[in-house]
């Protein structure tokens, strides 16, 4: 089935974009939603002719976004994570766990707005990229650190080193 989208759908496209989808998903959940109409050859000139419009109000969306994104952009979280031997995490941190560092920092972010590539799975600094907006993104820094009571992996060794060379 092809339609219109009217509104940004995540992982789908922009508003005024032509875009297939699967019947059910069309016909029950964006159409109902109002995040899309039927690519009709009526809606098709329709919605050619509103293109000016549409992108006259992403641009003033664009221009609102970015206004607010500059509190966000270059912002630090800190993440606590409980690791292993040479600095490795048992399970990762995901894009949920940014979501919710993000929104501890007083910043209500949609978890499927941060753009990672793949879960981190080590103790370190990241930068992460959120999209706010198609024309809007921002860096975020993620720190990951041990959590309290567990010692970096590169301290535990040192005080295991001057053990060894007391004793002999």
């Amino acid at each position: 089935m092809k339609v219109i989208l009217t509104k940004e759908v995540l992982g789908l496209g922009d508003p005024g974009e032509v875009v297939v989808v699967k019947d059910g998903y069309g016909r029950n959940y964006l159409v109902p939603q109002r995040m899309a109409i039927v690519a009709t050859k009526k809606n098709m000139t329709a919605v050619q002719a509103e293109q000016k419009r549409i992108a006259a109000q992403q641009a003033r969306e664009a221009q609102r976004i970015k206004g607010e994104a500059e509190g966000l952009d270059g912002l630090t979280v800190t993440i606590a994570a409980r690791s292993g031997e040479g600095g490795k995490l048992y399970g990762s941190v995901t894009n949920m766990d940014v979501a919710q560092a993000l929104v501890a920092a007083g910043q209500d972010i949609d978890r499927r707005r941060i753009l990672l590539e793949a879960p981190i799975k080590r103790l370190g600094a990241y930068d992460v990229q959120v999209k706010l907006h198609p024309q809007v993104v921002v860096n975020v820094k993620v720190v990951v650190e041990p959590q309290a009571g567990e010692a970096p992996a590169a301290e535990a060794a040192a005080p295991q080193a001057e053990e060894a060379s007391a004793e002999e």
